[in-house]
């Protein structure tokens, strides 16, 4: 420091000197990290030869003034990294950036954050949830932790089977890459949550929209980015292990895991989760047959030098999860009197047996990846990866067949992903890429049910282009496009009568390959393509406010489920129908997010709208009676739609208090139509007020009240059937209500907390209480609104170990 005082006031002084020569030109700029785009502060920025420099402050923001006209070499150098030269021919004020590589201690940072996404470099709409508050959720799921989010909700099947809602979008909208690899785990279901181990995440990110064009142009409602711990370059050990324990459930979960490296770059990490839960329970009533299993593993070995490494990974997730008894109708009368009922029809004592109807899932991925950092070009990737996803779903059978699950199916995608990261032009931080996907299906026809969607065989190729580059102090802009390729081809067996009902035999006479009784066998084929792009700009003011602007436009193909439902889907008890005359969505959306702090207060406002053209909706549209009885019959159409909204969050802290408040809106229509679109989330508010002494073991005690209101925007799909009357023993045609929205509701939430140092290792201990009033209500976004309450007061101990 001593020295660095020395050399500034050299500086100056020289500075006093050239300014005698009357120079007012000014060269200013950034000093980033070329990894991770952090700024560098305590750079020195020089001009060679006229002993005139500065430091760039904590920003990584320069300013050399009194600068006179011609040729100058600036120079930067800071500590562990490679000085870097410029020469440039000084007419005008100039802004000049330097990207340096570190290659020393700092590089263990930086590789320790990764890069999977950057939403610093471009204008994405993001937001983030750190390890802190991710370790908050230990005990629950993936959608359980992104609600936190403003803007982010979920769409559930029971208590259990939790999927993220983004701006009023979910399934095949959102895009899960998890460690860099895209989910393919049968995501088209309302029904299948992602596979994800929450415990395994280090920080999840979620954007906002179809901006990051690196993981698929059909992300058209966002994607949700989960980045595990990494490692660093040097010798350590760390690792922590959490335990949960429930009283709603009477169960909990533990989870642990390692990271062993060396300086030397070789690392190995070790994570596993295991999870039990017995029936969860309302506030008047146990919820039978919602209990939950889950195991969960991950490995991985590397070796991570500065100019190059490769990284094998594995991940498994396992789960059987009940579904609720209750909600399984034979029949529209059972539907009906479910409705108008308010408690179910079915209800046993505590258990902690999971008995049909349920889930089982086992998920797992192997990848791997290398990079090569190649000198005045930058870094080049390859990554494989293998997926494979094995869904069971059991129905509730007669005859000795509860074992045998009524959908068994198989899915194994490969893909193969290759990256150019280019940072050698000034200015600029470009990505280009192409990746393949080979992905194929199996049902299995030995189910003794008819099947749902059949096998099939998919190709996707994609091809993208990003950049990223700094106008100016303030400016930055940055663009995209991408441009995949899908073919579908599937084996598909047809009721002849329904083929024709369809038209499908004037339509597409060419997928007929053959008969089979009363079915014909069908060959359908499809090719998509699909361009999405994206368009943005960030500007920051002098006071470090922020305003994002950005367009973007994805393209999505119609998924198999879409394409080629046809059946009973047994774990949501209804009849799905797909239509082969379906094209790609396309969405136009437009974002904006102005964030910022003003002393202790801090803000982040993001209004959006996004028009979709040819918007696959899946709605109820009647009711069918099949061997097992009556069931709701809900379609798949296409119309055009449009969706806007706004999500605000706001924080502000006063001596030991903190207040944060979330809330988001949403208003999705069928243009076409002019009705709301199905499944929009309802206008929701959360605010927590939570006080912390540091002094105290870092203790806090919080307070977290959530308002959700009504959603009285739906659309009308209620349709009429006949039943029979229990009194008079005739049919009688009632109207069947599956539109109408649950009421508002307003849940309280309490969470307390303690850390205890021992040398090395802290033991945090938490308590938290979910639903302290035991409120009964029920969540339009719940499918088994219909049949029960939700989930009462949920007591919970937490016991955290860093070590």
């Amino acid at each position: 420091m001593y020295q660095k005082s020395i050399l500034l006031c050299l500086f100056i002084f020289f500075s006093f000197v050239t300014q005698a020569q009357d120079c007012e030109l000014t060269i200013s700029g950034k000093v980033i990290d070329i990894h991770d785009k952090s700024p560098l502060f305590g750079a020195v920025v020089q001009l060679v030869g006229l002993n005139k420099g500065v430091y760039t402050d904590k920003n990584g923001f320069y300013k050399i003034e009194g600068v006179c006209e011609g040729e100058v070499q600036l120079k930067v150098s800071h500590p562990f990294c490679e000085p870097e030269t410029k020469s440039i021919n000084l007419k005008e004020n100039r802004q000049i950036n330097f990207k340096l590589e570190h290659h020393l201690e700092e590089l263990n940072e930086v590789l320790l954050k990764g890069k999977l996404y950057n939403n610093e470099s471009n204008s994405s709409i993001s937001n983030q949830i750190k390890t802190q508050e991710l370790e908050k959720f230990s005990n629950a799921s993936l959608g359980d932790a992104l609600k936190s989010i403003s803007g982010v909700s979920s769409l559930n099947t029971g208590n259990s089977i939790v999927k993220p809602i983004i701006q009023g979008l979910h399934s095949s909208r959102v895009l899960v890459i998890n460690d860099n690899v895209r989910l393919h785990d049968q995501q088209w279901g309302v029904d299948h949550a992602p596979n994800v181990d929450i415990n395994s995440a280090a920080n999840i990110t979620v954007i906002k929209g179809a901006s990051a064009l690196k993981y698929g142009g059909d992300a058209i409602g966002g994607t949700i980015v989960i980045e595990p711990q990494k490692a660093p370059i040097k010798d350590t050990i760390m690792g922590k292990t959490i335990l949960n324990a429930s009283s709603n459930g009477r169960g909990g979960n533990i989870s642990t895991s390692f990271i062993k490296a060396k300086s030397s770059g070789f690392n190995y990490r070790f994570q596993g989760s295991l999870k039990r839960l017995g029936d969860l329970e309302a506030p008047d009533y146990q919820l039978t047959n919602t209990g939950q299993r889950e195991n969960n593993l991950s490995l991985g070995i590397g070796l991570n030098k500065i100019d190059y490494g490769i990284d094998f990974s594995y991940r498994l997730t396992n789960s059987e999860i009940g579904i609720l008894r209750a909600s399984h109708i034979g029949n529209a009368r059972d539907l009906v009197n479910s409705i108008n009922r308010q408690e179910p029809f079915f209800i046993e004592d505590f258990s902690y047996t999971i008995d049909n109807p349920k889930q089982e899932v086992t998920h797992q991925i192997y990848k791997l990846e290398t990079f090569k950092k190649i000198k005045n070009l930058g870094e080049l990737s390859l990554q494989y990866s293998f997926q494979q996803n094995n869904r069971l779903e059991f129905d509730i059978r007669r005859g000795g067949r509860g074992d045998t699950p009524a959908m068994d199916m198989e899915l194994k995608t490969h893909t193969l992903l290759t990256q150019l990261e280019w940072t050698s032009l000034e200015g600029f931080d470009s990505n280009f890429g192409l990746e393949f996907n080979a992905q194929n299906n199996f049902v299995n026809p030995n189910t003794g049910v008819r099947r749902l969607i059949p096998d099939y065989n998919m190709y996707t190729a994609g091809i993208f282009a990003t950049t990223a580059y700094d106008v100016s102090e303030r400016w930055d802009l940055d663009a995209g496009v991408r441009y995949d390729f899908n073919t579908i081809d599937a084996d598909k067996f047809y009721i002849t009568s329904r083929w024709e009902k369809l038209g499908y035999d004037q339509l597409f006479p060419e997928f007929e390959i053959g008969e089979d009784g009363n079915q014909i066998l069908t060959n359908p084929q499809f090719d998509y393509h699909n361009i999405s792009a994206t368009v943005g700009a960030t500007y920051t003011f002098k006071n470090d406010f922020k305003l994002i602007g950005n367009l973007s436009s994805g393209s999505r193909a119609p998924n198999p489920s879409e394409l080629f439902s046809d059946g009973l889907h047994h774990s949501i008890s209804s009849i799905e129908l797909g239509d082969l005359q379906l094209d790609s969505e396309q969405s136009f959306k437009a974002g904006v997010g102005f964030q910022g702090v003003v002393e202790k207060f801090g803000f982040n406002i993001q209004p959006y709208i996004n028009y979709i053209e040819d918007f696959i909706v899946l709605e109820p549209n009647g009711i069918e009676t099949t061997i097992r009885g009556a069931f709701p019959v809900y379609e798949y159409r296409q119309t055009n739609a449009r969706l806007y909204g706004i999500d605000v969050s706001a924080n502000y802290s006063f001596n030991n208090l903190e207040f944060l408040s979330n809330f988001a809106y949403v208003n999705g229509r069928d243009v076409e139509q002019n009705e709301a679109l199905i499944n929009m989330p309802p206008f929701n508010v959360s605010n927590t007020i939570t006080y912390s002494k540091k002094e105290w073991n870092n203790f806090y005690v919080s307070l977290n009240s959530q308002l959700v209101t009504q959603q009285n925007e739906f659309p009308d799909n209620n349709f009429r059937t006949d039943i029979v009357n229990t009194t008079s023993g005739e049919f009688e045609e009632v109207e069947v209500d599956v539109s109408s929205t649950p009421e508002a509701y307003h849940l309280l939430n309490f969470s307390s907390g303690l850390d205890f140092d021992f040398n090395k290792t802290k033991l945090s201990i938490n308590v938290m209480i979910n639903n302290v009033l035991n409120t009964n209500y029920r969540d339009y976004l719940n499918r088994l609104r219909f049949y029960a309450d939700e989930v009462g007061t949920n007591a919970m101990l937490q016991l955290k170990l860093n070590y």
